[in-house]
């Protein structure tokens, strides 16, 4: 594995395509760009990879997947002949250095290796903006103090974003836990509030929960708000009985540490009114801002929206024709497969003139809890606000044979159609997999496919995919009539 940086000789070079940014959308461009015999640059001020491989996606699903162990294990009474093992504490120590191992493999092959065989150049350092609208250049600062100029015909913003945390009364002052640092930890605190409701709060709630963490969250809404309903009052049931409160309808108002103990006190106003919760650790789990501050955005005329994003048209382009941007700095879904998209699409693009549009009619979107949310199309309240007249059936999981036979009947799998065609136009699942029926559910409704075609189409029995097959029979028949092996 090449850990060192490709350096330039000079003090000034120029290329057809110069990013700021080495994650999935950064690597994806230069892919692209470097396959099209272009010259390419990259410019990373910190480590390789960006957020997927560092501290998103790759570190967090291991980690979860860790605890799911572990709660497997506790939980194998559900099993008739299974006697209970002793389980020991949690080492976190060795828990965070397999981790960080595994983030370090992936990093190595799939980004440093990658850019040595391409053979683009990739240069440490911080960039910044320089020269005019209609001539930008980069000032790229390395760690070493020394500066270098960079041209290029285009440009690509795909510095990403960070975890952003709200104007809370003492938050800074209390210090507290990000879906970053909480990983990190070389403990396992006793107790945490996870402040959030949505995908990375959900996850990181069930993964503490699931380490023998004693958590509470404190909710504004409903959990996985944006999805259906039936989503979040399924996670709360399953929430709670792994031993996760939820408290819904909760601002937090102030944060205090007591200096002697080390605890912190979250005052928060919910709907029974103001309480006061404490526990070891908080962790603010709040959404994600871009990384654009440092970036001189301003010098060549590059517009930035409300919280820094970069403002791009449908093609990426920036408010400077030459500047394009992608990935979570653009504030579009905050999905590694979108960066990816966004990368190549910016390529060809800048590079080849395509006008290439983003599509996200049938973007899949996925919540690494277990079970897993996964969802792709309209929820009935986006198919309500488009106008279109729906129909929908929600399938429990005590139906679907393969959730059956795995002695866990926990969520549903629901599907919305266009009332007039049969046509789906949505899918969500609560799910062990749940990500794969989504995948499954992208070329259906890219198909067009109605409910009568999936019903008739061969499906594996003992598969949890055979769900999709039994919810579209769902809108003519009674599932509960069905023979098992027989559907």
């Amino acid at each position: 594995m090449k850990e060192e940086f490709m350096t330039a000789t000079a003090n000034s070079r120029s290329y057809d395509l110069a990013m700021i940014g080495s994650g999935g959308a950064a690597f994806a461009a230069a892919i692209r760009a470097t396959n099209l015999g272009r010259r390419v640059v990259m410019i990373e001020r910190g480590t390789v990879g960006g957020t997927c491989v560092n501290t998103g996606c790759v570190p967090s699903k291991a980690l979860l997947a860790t605890a799911e162990a572990r709660h497997v294990t506790l939980d194998a009474s559900r099993f008739p002949g299974l006697p209970l093992p002793e389980v020991r504490p949690v080492d976190m120590p060795a828990l965070i250095a397999g981790k960080d191992r595994l983030v370090g493999s992936l990093r190595g092959e799939k980004y440093l290796d990658l850019a040595t065989e391409y053979g683009w150049d990739l240069h440490p350092g911080d960039a910044t903006f320089v020269g005019t609208p209609s001539e930008p250049a980069l000032r790229v600062t390395g760690p070493d103090g020394t500066v270098e100029t960079v041209r290029a015909a285009h440009y690509l913003i795909a510095t990403g974003s960070r975890p952003w945390a709200p104007p809370v009364p003492g938050l800074q002052e209390a210090g507290y836990l990000t879906s970053t640092t909480a990983m990190e930890l070389d403990h396992v605190p006793e107790s945490l509030l996870v402040i959030g409701g949505g995908y990375v709060a959900m996850e990181q709630a069930q993964l503490f929960a699931r380490l023998g963490v004693r958590v509470t969250m404190l909710v504004r809404s409903r959990l996985a708000s944006q999805e259906e309903p039936e989503a979040s009052t399924a996670l709360d049931e399953i929430f709670t009985d792994e031993g996760i409160q939820i408290i819904r309808g909760a601002v937090p108002s102030a944060v205090r540490r007591d200096p002697a103990t080390g605890e912190v006190t979250v005052t928060a106003t919910t709907t029974d009114g103001s309480q006061e919760l404490r526990a070891a650790e908080v962790l603010v789990a709040t959404g994600r801002r871009p990384v654009t501050a440092t970036l001189g955005l301003d010098t060549v005329d590059v517009r930035t929206g409300d919280h820094g994003e970069v403002v791009v048209d449908s093609h990426l382009r920036s408010t400077n024709p030459r500047v394009w941007a992608a990935g979570d700095v653009t504030a579009h879904r905050q999905f590694v497969y979108v960066a990816a998209a966004h990368g190549a699409l910016v390529a060809d693009n800048a590079l080849t003139g395509a006008g290439l549009e983003v599509d996200y009619r049938h973007l899949p979107r996925v919540v690494f809890t277990s079970p897993a949310l996964a969802a792709v199309g309209m929820t009935e309240r986006q198919a309500s606000a488009a106008g279109i007249r729906y129909d929908s059936r929600v399938l429990s999981l005590a139906h679907v044979p393969r959730a059956i036979v795995n002695r866990d009947t926990r969520g549903f799998i629901k599907m919305v159609t266009d009332a007039d065609t049969g046509r789906i136009i949505g899918i969500t699942a609560l799910a062990q997999d749940a990500g794969d029926l989504a995948a499954a559910g992208v070329y259906m409704l890219e198909a067009g496919m109605t409910t009568s075609q999936v019903a008739n189409l061969w499906s594996p029995y003992l598969t949890m995919a055979e769900g999709l097959k039994l919810t579209a029979q769902a809108f003519t028949t009674d599932i509960a009539k069905l023979s098992c092996c027989a559907a």
